[in-house]
């Protein structure tokens, strides 16, 4: 899983260490009104027991949660607290509470406590409450408009909200944190940047940037700009991902996906005459183009269905790559681009056993697995 340290760490990070400078000895020393009278009275015997507030509850560093709901009174969060044991003692929370003033500034909401937290920390923590966050999982393969709409199924962002800032990373105040995206055409998407995992996003999120940076980090801990060069396959940075995201879609075993992108080289480089050219004819892109709400990745009725398309993604029309990635692919999908299997193979076609596919050289071969397979022409 991959956890935002916004959200875990930034109340023990922000709590104060010590309790120096807690309370003022100078404070209305000389007011003799009622109220000012309680408050030194209170000051005095919190005083007596300073030291007490920074002992730690316990040992246990691990944060856990803690929920104050709306209109709790401090002295019942005061308790729960003391008998969850993230404190010691209910009454001296409470007299510090409302010495320092800030029993008026608790916030209801989630928090991240731990037992070796003193008072004034806990106390500090308890004024911003984290986000209310859920986990979500994208999966290998999944175009933008999909994540959108699992995000948006987990009231994480709006869709559209998301797509917008998807589809125009320049607008974004992290963009230009990312080297890797760096040299991406003026036009380009985050399209198969937005790396597969599991998710802890923050509910109702503020700002686009706070669901798209995780995606972000990820693709730049597990590939980087050093992952987008070298290898076998001649291709770099976009192009990679781009070839990697058709991969992504047309392998189901992972054996498969270095032959697969093995086919795609040959092609790429002419080394397939019988296809007449650098046409790769991959299914994916052709589904990518065609792919509606409710039908993302379209599927024909026949094999020549594909071929009407019209649209610079068909690759059974247009040569070469597609304008860009079609989804988003994982780690085993980008690594077997960038390090295809060498082989003379230039079709293949899936076998309906397993998601697996036969590899054969030529176009008379793949004809005759086309009627072996139960494919229409």
């Amino acid at each position: 899983w991959v956890v935002s340290s916004a959200h875990l760490g930034e109340q023990l990070l922000a709590a104060p260490q010590s309790t120096a400078g807690l309370i003022d000895p100078t404070a209305n020393q000389f007011s003799l009104d009622p109220d000012s009278i309680e408050k030194q009275v209170l000051t005095l015997n919190l005083r007596l027991r300073e030291d007490e507030l920074s002992i730690p509850a316990g040992t246990n560093p691990r944060p856990r949660p803690f929920t104050v709901v709306p209109g709790e009174p401090a002295r019942f969060i005061a308790a729960r607290l003391a008998a969850e044991g993230f404190i010691a003692d209910a009454d001296l929370f409470n007299l510090y509470l409302r010495v320092t003033g800030l029993e008026r500034n608790i916030e209801a909401g989630n928090f991240m406590l731990a037992d070796t937290m003193t008072m004034p920390e806990v106390a500090e923590a308890l004024q911003t409450a984290l986000f209310e966050e859920a986990l979500v999982t994208i999966p290998e393969g999944m175009r933008s408009e999909e994540i959108a709409e699992r995000l948006s199924d987990a009231n994480i962002i709006e869709n559209d909200r998301f797509l917008a800032a998807v589809r125009t990373p320049r607008s974004l105040t992290i963009f230009d944190d990312y080297d890797f995206l760096q040299n991406l055409p003026a036009d380009a998407t985050l399209e198969g940047f937005l790396f597969p995992d599991t998710y802890r996003f923050p509910v109702l999120a503020a700002t686009p940037e706070q669901v798209i940076r995780p995606f972000l980090d990820n693709f730049e801990d597990r590939i980087g700009n050093k992952g987008l060069v070298g290898g076998g396959s001649g291709l770099s940075g976009r192009d990679l991902i781009t070839l990697a995201s058709i991969v992504e879609r047309e392998a189901v075993q992972a054996d498969e996906r270095p032959i697969i992108a093995g086919v795609y080289i040959n092609r790429l480089n002419n080394k397939c005459p019988e296809v007449g050219g650098p046409y790769l004819q991959a299914d994916p892109t052709v589904q990518y183009a065609r792919g509606t709400v409710g039908n993302w990745w379209w599927k024909p009725q026949s094999v020549e269905e594909y071929k009407f398309v019209q649209s610079p993604y068909n690759t059974y029309l247009s040569p070469g790559l597609p304008p860009g990635p079609i989804a988003n692919p994982g780690q085993s999908a980008i690594e077997a681009t960038r390090d295809p299997a060498q082989t003379g193979y230039c079709f293949f076609v899936a076998t309906g056993d397993d998601g697996r596919h036969v590899f054969v050289q030529t176009y008379a071969e793949q004809q005759q697995n086309l009627q072996t397979y139960g494919y229409n022409p």
